[in-house]
């Protein structure tokens, strides 16, 4: 096993550390690297933040709820660097210059994705440039040639922005290094390409929360309005159905809100329920903060697929957790689950609905899949439970689980056998 070095993380025969200038800055940039682009061993959002002294990393999707991108969005003196229709050049901060660059590293897609998902990145000027030369990224495929590695395009809107590129040139000799590097070895191998041996095995380990944190478990679905496909349009979905359920003492929350625009007719007819029943529903602020009292700040919240949470989220109500169930039964099954219902009958459980409509069948098929999951989970959880519940406290939570947020959660804990059901 080839040993790694601590700091830049590459193997020994590899590491760039020596060729690493410590350059100041005046622009204090922040690095926002995506989950996957941390395991990449050939990226440079690592390699430039070890160069530029005044520079620091995070990792992560969801950065809505972090303080320090927050801190940055209202002090105003920071921009984005994110090229495209709308970006301004360096140039345009040159009366007023920036104290802090916010870097998103990730592919392209995984870029789009976090400007997309994350609103304080959205509320930040942008900044774009043209590359004085074509990128030296020739390990790695890039979408256009004019595409450049993070480090080349940090290296480069820092010299624009600073007017003194070369001194950041200077942060380049590692990364020419590991390209060169990179090249001779592929060059120089004897052998076939190196490919991955394929071990017919099961499908990845079960979460094993479904067992250590079971009390802490809280099955939501939830259903919106639906926008018709001509006609007016919302901005975004609307929430007008909730239920919840905490499998471990049967707890169970429902709520009907009562739509805040036109009640569109497709709506009702896909949900199961009159429109009679939403029209009676409760205001969206009394049920979120009965929704609020019925969940804990450690709770995890266990979703089919993400919509359910973004709809959430997007009324204001938030999870420390949240465990993608369709997610752990695709990794269970090695291929896509389709719906609850199919996978139900592919599992052979059944639920008994007690919530009303297709949000109460869906609820019940859901529930049934969670115990079926746990109970092929318990056999290997036996033994390791003490030590399983102490490694899985909200903090730990990031190793363990197949699909998490960490995210603000709501405060409150209800009170063992009170209904949270509005209809009851």
């Amino acid at each position: 096993m080839r040993t790694p070095c601590l700091q830049c993380l590459r193997p020994e025969a590899a590491c760039f550390c020596a060729l690493l200038p410590k350059v100041e800055s005046r622009t204090r940039v922040i690095f926002l690297q995506h989950p996957r682009e941390r395991r990449v061993a050939i990226g440079t959002a690592r390699m430039a933040h070890l160069s530029l002294v005044n520079s620091e990393l995070h990792s992560g999707v969801d950065f809505d709820n972090h303080p320090r991108l927050a801190e940055l969005v209202a002090s105003g003196e920071a921009a984005l660097l994110f090229p495209g229709e709308g970006a301004l050049g360096p140039e345009a901060f040159a009366e007023r210059p920036l104290k802090a660059l916010v870097v998103i590293d990730g592919t392209w897609p995984q870029a789009r994705k976090m400007y997309k998902v994350n609103s304080l990145l959205q509320q930040l000027p942008r900044v774009g440039f043209v590359p004085r030369r074509p990128g030296n990224y020739r390990i790695r495929r890039e979408p256009a040639a004019h595409c450049l590695s993070t480090i080349e395009a940090v290296s480069e809107v820092l010299g624009k922005l600073e007017s003194d590129e070369p001194r950041f040139d200077a942060m380049l000799k590692g990364f020419e290094r590991m390209v060169e590097f990179q090249m001779a070895c592929t060059h120089d191998r004897q052998g076939p390409p190196r490919r991955r041996a394929h071990v017919t095995r099961q499908g990845p380990a079960l979460p094993l929360e479904l067992v250590a944190r079971w009390e802490d478990l809280v099955l939501v679905y939830a259903e919106s309005n639906v926008s018709p496909s001509r006609g007016p349009r919302r901005d975004g979905p609307e929430l007008i159905h909730l239920l919840a359920i905490r499998p471990s003492s049967s707890e169970r929350f429902q709520a009907v809100i009562k739509p805040r625009v036109e009640l569109f007719p497709a709506t009702s007819f896909h949900l199961g329920m009159p429109p009679s029943a939403f029209e009676k529903g409760e205001r969206m602020e009394a049920a979120a903060v009965r929704f609020r009292a019925f969940v804990r700040s450690t709770d995890i919240w266990c979703t089919w697929g993400g919509h359910v949470f973004s709809l959430l989220k997007s009324e204001g109500l938030r999870a420390s957790c949240v465990m993608d169930m369709r997610r752990v039964a695709a990794n269970q099954l090695r291929r896509k689950p389709g719906s609850l219902a199919s996978l139900g009958g592919v599992l052979g459980t059944q639920g008994v609905a007690w919530g009303r409509g297709r949000a109460g069948e869906r609820m019940a098929s859901l529930e049934a899949v969670v115990h079926h999951l746990r109970a092929r989970c318990q056999p290997n959880a036996e033994g390791l439970l003490p030590k399983l519940r102490a490694q899985s406290a909200p903090n730990a939570l990031e190793p363990n689980l197949s699909e998490v947020d960490v995210l603000p959660g709501s405060s409150g804990r209800c009170r063992e056998g009170e209904s949270h059901d509005a209809l009851a």
